[in-house]
């Protein structure tokens, strides 16, 4: 049986294959992060790409946020990688270590002058509008929208890392999470007294809004994705059904070469590393998998409906 081919991520019609050359030269340091951390920075940067087009961004600004997306956490290569790469939960002094990767990244850049501009990817992607983030506790007013944006994008990338998703069912309450990231964190006090700093969550519903759409797309190159596959296993069931056919026909005749007949067709009908004595089992894998991928469009049709209704 071929297996299912999905990425989870729709891909991005701008890439960083598509920059000066120069200045890939330069961005090629990310590579040299670890597998995990790379592959974040890639999605991060597409997600950025996606969240900025939807907001109807200009594309001097897209690319920008695109680039800084990228290498936000270029700082991650100065700290240690039993740290980075540690499966159990961080003590509070090894958090502080990790915290500073968005001081070093911001340093690093400014070692390079084709990083210079790109520079506030790192060192903005951690501050929270409400003033609760790092490494300098910024509020709102003095967070650049590319910081904002890379936030949002890195966020929703790191839960969905996390929660290990592989398909975007139930992808609804990661942005639940993020839509109470969103939001005040005070519940003591009426909103209409708040300052203005107070009413704000720790990222900007704007992208976050975006980032649903986002999401939208990517569940409907999904739901395409499975659609392909599921088009797939109808072929090989139909084949199966034939082998069957014949098997049948073959059973109930007694004649030796009307049986040879109908043994050579299904001789013919099976692929390499099948069997007469074991199609069957393999009929019904097709069958079940076909069933499971039915399912699955409708449940990621219901996210969509989910997503919909969800409110910032």
């Amino acid at each position: 049986m071929l297996s299912e081919k999905f990425d989870f991520y729709s891909p991005s019609n701008i890439t960083i294959k598509d920059l000066d050359p120069e200045l890939q030269r330069s961005l090629n340091v990310v590579a040299k992060l670890d597998e995990f951390t790379y592959r974040h920075s890639q999605n991060v940067s597409n997600l950025c790409v996606r969240i900025c087009q939807y907001m109807n961004c200009n594309n001097q600004f897209t690319i920008h946020c695109m680039v800084a997306g990228f290498i936000h956490d270029i700082g991650k290569m100065f700290i240690p990688p039993e740290i980075i790469n540690k499966p159990d939960r961080l003590t509070d002094e090894e958090y502080e270590i990790v915290k500073q990767h968005t001081t070093k990244g911001y340093e690093f850049c400014m070692k390079d002058r084709n990083l210079i501009p790109y520079s506030d990817g790192p060192w903005y992607h951690h501050e929270a509008l409400d003033g609760s983030g790092y490494p300098r506790g910024l509020k709102k007013i003095d967070i650049p929208y590319s910081g904002q944006i890379i936030r949002v994008a890195d966020e929703y990338d790191a839960l969905v890392t996390k929660r290990q998703y592989k398909t975007h069912v139930n992808i609804s309450e990661t942005l639940k999470m993020l839509i109470k990231d969103s939001e005040p964190s005070t519940t003591t006090i009426a909103l209409d007294s708040l300052s203005q700093n107070e009413r704000n969550g720790k990222i900007n519903k704007k992208p976050l809004k975006a980032l649903f759409k986002v999401v939208e797309d990517d569940i409907l190159y999904e739901i395409t994705s499975v659609m392909k596959y599921v088009e797939y296993l109808q072929s090989q069931i139909r084949r199966f059904e034939s082998i069957q056919k014949y098997e049948k026909k073959m059973l109930k005749t007694k004649n030796e070469n009307t049986k040879k007949y109908y043994r050579e067709g299904i001789r013919l009908l099976l692929q390499p590393g099948e069997t007469y004595e074991t199609y069957n089992q393999l009929f019904k894998e097709y069958q079940d998998a076909l069933t499971y991928r039915k399912q699955r469009i409708k449940d990621l049709y219901k996210e969509i409906s989910i997503i919909k209704h969800l409110k910032l």
